[in-house]
């Protein structure tokens, strides 16, 4: 019997919201969910900026440039919320 190695990707395929949540799709499948409270600036932003994210970093940062704000895939994986 034979494995595939598996394959990760970490760099940013999708960036949605639902309800209370930011959730993050990575391109080898994973998802990311986390408090949208845990970001003040994404908290306070209305559903349109929220939408108007772009890709950063290489891929591996999301950037919503009429808020500013930025994350990383690295930071979203290790649970980092905004420094209180």
């Amino acid at each position: 019997m034979s494995t595939s190695p598996v394959t990760v990707d970490q760099r940013v395929a999708s960036v949605e919201f639902t309800g209370d949540l930011l959730v993050v799709g990575l391109r080898d499948g994973r998802q990311i969910s986390v408090p949208i409270s845990w970001y003040p600036r994404l908290a306070a932003a209305t559903p349109e900026q929220r939408n108007c994210w772009e890709v950063c970093g290489g891929g591996y940062g999301i950037h919503w440039p009429e808020i500013d704000e930025d994350l990383s895939t690295e930071g979203l994986l290790r649970g980092q919320a905004y420094p209180a």
